[in-house]
């Protein structure tokens, strides 16, 4: 059976397909698994993965129709099933899964908008449920997909080589952080398309966090981030001040995730590198806003979830529709009236303990 996997939707959607992925190499060893990608980070990611035997991938959003369409051809009908990676509830990503022409088109049945967003080309289905992780309804596609019933669910696979860990060991000398600090890792950062912004939580809020950990703890901070988000990490570690905060720099996501792993615990927004931080076994502070906490918490590490809880909550499901907020008193009030020293207080249980 050859399988083509569609990660097309981000980093961390692709990396929550990894315990998936090993459930369905594990029951079809001499399958060929291939992935196609159009983020480079998921690129770096599924390259590393043992469960994947080629990557294609292909930035359908710089390349436009025709360039794309014609890349698409070359793959079509050699692959006897092709699976949607959850969520992926977009037109375009059905109509690839379509174009591509697999007799068995695996993806999710959604609740909301499948039919408007071609959710029908797909005719391998599962029907959405807004109690379970995406994990979870990752793990039912591919069940439902080879007809089989697992009964484990493992962990997130991201793998780091020698050279990150290299990487990681001198930049840490480079910016003098030694065996015995505690670091606290922060990704003040999210996507931004579709109002997902609004998911942040405030960079003075980071930065007022910075300062009290780093003045009552006596931590080290280093705040992290995509490429895209160098003014933002900057803005933090000036606004906290102080030579115990640095804006971590690496070369790739893999050497970034290599930092990442030295850190004690990692408060992050709903972002990918929460995802990454998760698939590292760090301990995980999620400042969580409109998202909806069944699906996204972290996976199989120790984690703490700082929500408001509001009424309204969560706002926000799996849809291509951008990020809205119905309040009439504050607008995203689930972040904005989030408190420094509700996520300092989680920061410190971990540290105490």
């Amino acid at each position: 059976m050859n399988i083509l996997i569609l990660a097309l939707s981000g980093i961390g959607d692709a990396l929550m397909f990894t315990p998936a992925l090993r459930l369905l190499r594990k029951s079809l060893p001499d399958a060929q698994i291939d992935a196609l990608v159009m983020f480079k980070g998921v690129n770096d990611i599924y390259l590393r993965n043992s469960d994947i035997n080629n990557v294609h991938y292909f930035d359908f959003l710089k390349q436009g129709i025709y360039p794309a369409f014609n890349y698409l051809l070359k793959l079509r009908k050699k692959y006897h099933a092709s699976i949607n990676v959850y969520p992926s509830n977009r037109k375009e990503y059905n109509l690839i899964n379509f174009l591509l022409g697999a007799h068995k088109r695996a993806g999710v049945d959604y609740l909301r908008m499948n039919t408007r967003e071609f959710g029908f080309l797909n005719n391998v289905r599962i029907i959405e449920d807004d109690s379970v992780h995406n994990v979870q309804t990752n793990i039912k596609l591919v069940e439902k997909l080879i007809n089989e019933k697992f009964t484990d669910e493992p962990d997130l696979n991201f793998s780091i080589n020698n050279e990150d860990e290299s990487f990681a060991v001198e930049y840490l000398k480079k910016i003098n952080i030694k065996d015995s600090d505690v670091v606290i890792g922060f990704h003040p950062g999210s996507a931004t398309l579709k109002n997902h912004i609004f998911r942040r939580w405030e960079p003075e809020k980071f930065a007022a966090l910075g300062k009290k950990l780093i003045e009552y703890n006596r931590v080290k901070i280093l705040v992290f981030g995509g490429p895209e988000e160098e003014k933002l990490k900057q803005k933090i570690v000036d606004s906290i001040d102080s030579g115990n905060a640095v804006s971590a720099e690496a070369e790739d996501l893999p050497q970034n995730a290599a930092v990442i792993k030295r850190c004690d615990v990692f408060v992050t927004n709903d972002s990918s590198l929460m995802h990454i931080a998760s698939a590292l076994k760090r301990k995980v502070i999620a400042v969580i806003g409109p998202t909806n906490k069944s699906y996204i918490h972290p996976w199989h590490t120790e984690y703490k979830i700082v929500s408001l809880n509001l009424e309204c909550s969560p706002c926000f499901f799996y849809s291509p529709q951008p990020l809205i907020c119905s309040r009439n008193d504050v607008k995203f009030k689930c972040i904005k009236e989030l408190q420094i020293d509700m996520v300092y207080n989680a920061v410190v249980s971990f540290i105490d303990k």
